[in-house]
């Protein structure tokens, strides 16, 4: 089960290698949008929107890599106390019943949107942007499986701490 996890995490750790250089690209770009609108006057909203490009697809294709290195806001009430066994049994839980189902429900809702988006290859937010919103309404259902990996990778890793603490 570690070797099966272990290649679902190289997925995220990829990804995650890769789309941490969005967040430098962002902060520059941001930067020169703020420079030339505040020192030179010129605004140009595809640049506007390029931000806003970078700024999704930073945070759903990182969202894996984050479970994976466990950096997700959690509401710790009882976790933090109890016992591994316990930490384990509800970590398999919240794959199970509510992680995964989630991603699953709106891969499926959102798809319809993404399909259409591309069949149009629908255009601009604004006028004079970027004419690519189905690049970005395709960061959905890569959100999705990005998590539902990771979930699985987490899930297998979490089965095997149960069996371990049960022999």
């Amino acid at each position: 089960m570690d070797r099966a996890a272990d290649w679902l995490d190289r997925v995220n750790r990829i990804t995650g290698a890769t789309v941490r250089w969005i967040a430098l690209v962002m902060v520059i770009l941001q930067f020169g949008v703020v420079l030339l609108r505040y020192v030179f006057g010129i605004s140009d909203i595809a640049l506007n929107e390029s931000v806003l490009y970078l700024h999704a697809t930073l945070f759903m294709l990182g969202a894996g890599y984050t479970l994976l290195v466990d950096g997700h806001v959690r509401v710790d009430i009882f976790y933090a106390k109890a016992r591994r066994g316990t930490r384990a049994g509800i970590d398999v839980f919240g794959h199970l019943v509510l992680l995964i189902p989630a991603m699953l429900a709106l891969l499926y809702w959102s798809w319809p949107s993404v399909r259409n988006a591309w069949a149009i290859r629908e255009g601009p937010i604004s006028v004079g942007g970027i004419p690519a919103v189905y690049l970005l309404k395709t960061l959905i259902p890569a959100f999705c499986v990005l998590l539902i990996v990771q979930s699985v990778a987490c899930l297998l890793r979490e089965l095997a701490r149960l069996r371990a603490g049960r022999e």
